[in-house]
């Protein structure tokens, strides 16, 4: 039986990598065979490409190069690594997939909404998720976020755009939100990282129901 496959999705500092990570744990805990995972990269080929998105070194060559970069990365990922696993039953856990490229890329960058949706036709296909939480927070608080995250370390090629590209960003993770409601649950990431936990598991159980959900034995390095 297919496993289920949950991604998480929003601006910078929304704490993505850190619900993606908790709720990883508390499925683990069922005992169901969890892999966590992340984009750009998640695979061997796919981590060479992040570094050369987030350097900032396709940047010159505009947001239709980076989109090209993305798919690449996302068919490397989807092919050696989350396919694999869900066809083993595990439980695939992804910061950022698909709806990150149609927001930043596409919103923000303004590349053809059709070039966008054509390469997620052929790169993604049917490896679609089952669950996507959006979290949200003010553009301005979020860049906050990143920047005590990061400390001394300097922005990478996102978390240096202006406000206004990050004011583009929240719309445009808002819009999706609101334009698919039956996968995607939109989360108010401003509240106590417990509560939001809490509100991420609320509908986990509610929709996918972890505790009668097949076991995957075997593990995947994550």
């Amino acid at each position: 039986m297919r496993g289920r496959f949950i991604t998480f999705e929003g601006g910078e500092g929304t704490g993505k990598s850190t619900h993606a990570a908790l709720l990883a744990s508390r499925i683990k805990a069922f005992g169901i065979s969890t892999l966590l995972t992340r984009e750009p990269g998640g695979s061997p080929g796919a981590e060479v490409m992040r570094y050369v998105l987030l350097s900032g070194a396709v940047r010159p060559l505009g947001p239709n190069a980076e989109a090209v970069v993305f798919a690449a990365a996302r068919d490397d990922h989807l092919t050696t690594l989350i396919r694999p696993s869900l066809e083993q039953g595990k439980w695939v856990i992804c910061d950022r997939f698909a709806d990150s490229t149609r927001v930043y890329q596409g919103v923000a960058g303004k590349v053809d909404p059709m070039a966008i949706r054509a390469m997620e036709r052929i790169i993604v296909g049917d490896t679609k998720p089952d669950l996507t939480f959006i979290l949200d927070v003010p553009a301005k608080e979020g860049m906050k976020r990143a920047a005590a995250r990061r400390g001394k370390d300097g922005a990478d090629r996102f978390e240096a755009e202006a406000l206004a590209f990050h004011e583009k960003l929240r719309d445009g993770f808002l819009t999706l939100a609101a334009n698919e409601p039956g996968r995607c649950v939109l989360i108010d990431a401003t509240l106590p990282k417990e509560e939001v936990s809490e509100q991420i598991w609320r509908v986990v159980s509610k929709r996918l129901d972890p505790a009668t959900a097949p076991i995957a034995f075997e593990d995947v390095a994550s």
